[in-house]
């Protein structure tokens, strides 16, 4: 009988993921919260100051280097055997990977297979994983039924995703993903944005997960969400779609749900005013100089009403006909507010059409 293999590829890897009691990436804390395999655990052999150290030293002697590095290895994959093993059975069987599939996840699949355990190693490491990543955001966006969701700011396009999915329709969150809400102000209170791999990482998730027989809801985008671009293949597919929904909302109710949205900024009207200064080359600085004077007045009803009126409404018009030459013979949606009502019958009309 020929030994069970010990390595396994990455497309293999990810069109069995259930072939795996647990995915161990044992990459620096950093290199994991860039990006990483779909919940994989970090259980670093060498953390980012002590792979630091040993890059330094390997520069000097690359024999010092591997004896200091070992050691250290040694001592991180005792420590998370004693914080993870004792609950661990003979037939465990994780999957173990690096950055280039080298030295680091070989010593923890060595470790792990000299116990027992029925680990496999991922051939190339990481970089194989991103790879099956990028090639599958240019293909998989060409099979998608996407229905576009367009409308001016503060119309409850997110809010109406959100309902979508509610009700069992099947959403492509991009700002959710991206943690931003794709404006000037998009930046969400104390939620970073995620870096463009792991963004990346997330998409093709989300775009596996898709039933090719079903349509999918989206909001449109420009390329960019806040510092993360959406694939071209993405973004072109969006352009394409056949089907186009233009939601709309009347004026008074758009300011109540942006004052809703954006509630942070009344908290902190300093904050609003340093970014409105990035709107000063196109809005000019006499009427920046009035918005921010608005908000620290505490009257952002005011304040969001002009930028829709002056600022959003025009550049998202204009962006908007130059993406989609078919926005004329889009399919009309009235909300007539942000609340649930409103939202869940007309996420009913659209599951219905």
């Amino acid at each position: 009988m020929s030994p069970r293999p010990q390595v396994i590829d990455a497309a293999q890897a990810l069109a069995a993921p259930q072939a795996f009691d647990a995915v161990i990436d044992v990459r620096s804390p950093s290199e994991f919260a860039e990006d990483h395999w779909p919940g994989a655990l970090n259980w670093p052999v060498l953390g980012d100051e002590e792979r630091r150290i040993v890059g330094t030293l390997y520069k000097a002697s690359p024999f010092e280097a591997r004896k200091l590095g070992a050691a250290l290895v040694a001592r991180n994959i005792a420590k998370h055997l004693d914080t993870h093993g004792a609950d661990l059975q003979r037939n465990w069987r994780p999957l173990v990977y690096c950055w280039r599939g080298g030295q680091r996840s070989g010593a923890m699949h060595w470790f792990l297979g000299q116990i027992g355990f029925k680990s496999l190693q991922l051939v190339g490491g990481y970089k194989a994983y991103r790879a099956e990543v990028r090639s599958g955001l240019e293909t998989m966006p060409l099979g998608l039924q996407l229905r576009v969701l367009c409308g001016r700011t503060g119309t409850g396009k997110t809010r109406l995703l959100q309902a979508l999915r509610a009700q069992g329709g099947q959403v492509l969150d991009l700002e959710g993903l991206a943690l931003h809400r794709g404006s000037v102000l998009g930046a969400l209170p104390g939620q970073p944005q995620p870096s463009q791999k792991r963004f990346d990482s997330l998409l093709w998730q989300a775009l596996k997960s898709m039933d090719l027989s079903r349509p999918i809801f989206v909001e449109s985008e420009s390329r960019k969400i806040g510092q993360l671009r959406l694939p071209e293949p993405l973004h072109a597919a969006m352009r394409a779609s056949a089907t186009i929904f233009w939601v709309d909302m009347p004026d008074e109710a758009r300011v109540q749900l942006l004052l809703q949205d954006y509630a942070h900024f009344i908290q902190q009207p300093e904050a609003f005013c340093a970014l409105m200064d990035c709107l000063v080359t196109l809005r000019g600085r006499q009427k920046v100089e009035r918005w921010q004077a608005l908000a620290r007045d505490g009257d952002f009803a005011s304040v969001f009403a002009e930028l829709m009126r002056e600022h959003y409404d025009p550049g998202y018009e204009r962006s908007l006909s130059g993406h989609y030459p078919q926005l004329a013979q889009a399919q009309r949606l009235h909300l007539a507010d942000g609340e649930s009502a409103s939202l869940n019958a007309a996420a009913a009309q659209l599951l219905q059409g």
